[in-house]
C-alpha cells in the first residue's frame, strides 16, 4: 500500500508500519510524481498550496485524505465523492484554547496599547477593563470550545455556548441574534461552511454591545472584513484575530493599522507539541486503515 506524506518527519513517524510504503512527495504544478497511479492514502501539508490540493483529484486509487489539522475547508472542495476525508480533531485543542485565553486577556487588559507606549518610552499609566464578571459567548462549542471553557474556569466569567444544533447547555445558532447583546467577549470557533462564511457581518457586529471583544480563531472568511473595519475604526468594538481573509495579508491591507485590534499570523495552533500529536494521529489512522478497521474523525467528501 502506497502512502504519500509531505515531509520526512511524517514519514519517520510511519516507517515501521507493516505492508506500508511511505513516499515523501511535494506536488509541483504540471507534474505527476512517481507512484501517482497507486497511492491510496494521502496526507497533505499543514498548509497545503495549490499543487498539493489540485493533485487530490488526479489520484485514481486514492481512498483516504487525512489532514493534520482540524480544518478541512480547503481540502473538501477538491476531493472526489468516493474519497473519505478525515481530520485531526483534537490536535490543536490545547494550543488554540491557550491562544484564545491569551488574546482575550491581552485585549481586555490593553496589552497592545502598553506595548506601543513602551516602544515610545512612555510610562502611560491608565485603568483597563477586567475579565472577571464578564460574559463570554463561544460560537462553535466543539472540542476547542470545550478546551477554551475549561481554561476560563477560575476567571469568574459566565459562559454562553452556541453550536449548529441545540443540546443540553448549548443554544442553537439561530438564537445568536438574541444572545449577542449580552456578551462581553464573542469567540468564533466555527468550521467553514456555506452557513458560516461571512456570518459575522454588519448586522452581527451591530448586535454586539459597546466595548465588546470579537475573537476569531476559526477562519478569516467567517468575518466580513469591511464590517469589522468599520466597527474598529469607530472605536465601538475591539478584536483579536489569528486568521484573516486573505492570508497572508498584503502590505497595504487596512487591518495592519486599524485601532483596537490584536493581530497574529495564524499561529494559534503553531506549537511543537501539536505537530507531534498530529504525527501520532496520522500513524494511528494509517494503522487502522491498513488493518481494515473503521477510521476515526471521518468528515466525508461533502461536509460535516
Amino acid at each position: 500500500m502506497l502512502i504519500w506524506v509531505p515531509q520526512e518527519p511524517v514519514a519517520a513517524a510511519l516507517e515501521d508500519l507493516p505492508d506500508v510504503t511511505v513516499d515523501v512527495v511535494v506536488p509541483a504544478p504540471d507534474a505527476m510524481p512517481p507512484g501517482a497511479a497507486e497511492v491510496e492514502f494521502y496526507i497533505p501539508p499543514f498548509f497545503p498550496d495549490e499543487p498539493a490540493l489540485e493533485i487530490i483529484g488526479r489520484l485514481p486509487k486514492l481512498r483516504v485524505v487525512q489532514t493534520m489539522t482540524a480544518g478541512v475547508d480547503r481540502v473538501l472542495p477538491r476531493t472526489p465523492p468516493q474519497v473519505t476525508v478525515c481530520n485531526a480533531r483534537g490536535v490543536h485543542d490545547a494550543s488554540t484554547a491557550e491562544w484564545v485565553i491569551a488574546a482575550i486577556l491581552a485585549v481586555v487588559r490593553d496589552f497592545p496599547y502598553f506595548a506601543v507606549e513602551r516602544a515610545a518610552r512612555r510610562w502611560s499609566y491608565r485603568f483597563t477593563d477586567c475579565l472577571a464578571g464578564k460574559t463570554v459567548l463561544i460560537v462553535g462549542h466543539g472540542s476547542i470550545g470545550r478546551a477554551v471553557e475549561a481554561r476560563l474556569a477560575g476567571f469568574g466569567v459566565e459562559i454562553v455556548r452556541v453550536a449548529r444544533g441545540a443540546r443540553p447547555g448549548v443554544a442553537p445558532v439561530d438564537e445568536l441574534p438574541a444572545l449577542l447583546p449580552g456578551a462581553d467577549v464573542v469567540v468564533l470557533l466555527v468550521p467553514v461552511t456555506a452557513e458560516t462564511t461571512a456570518m459575522v457581518d454588519a448586522a452581527f457586529l451591530a448586535r454586539m454591545k459597546d466595548g465588546a471583544v470579537l475573537v476569531n480563531a476559526a477562519r478569516g472568511c467567517v468575518v466580513s472584513a469591511p464590517a469589522l473595519l468599520a466597527e474598529l475604526r469607530s472605536g465601538r468594538l475591539r478584536a483579536a484575530l489569528d486568521v484573516t481573509d486573505p492570508e497572508p495579508l498584503g502590505p497595504g491591507d487596512p487591518l495592519w493599522d486599524v485601532p483596537g485590534l490584536l493581530l497574529t499570523p495564524h499561529v494559534a495552533g503553531a506549537v511543537r507539541e501539536a505537530t507531534e500529536r498530529a504525527y501520532a494521529i496520522v500513524r494511528a489512522q494509517l494503522a487502522r486503515y491498513a488493518a481494515g478497521q473503521p477510521l476515526q474523525n471521518v468528515i466525508g467528501a461533502r461536509g460535516y
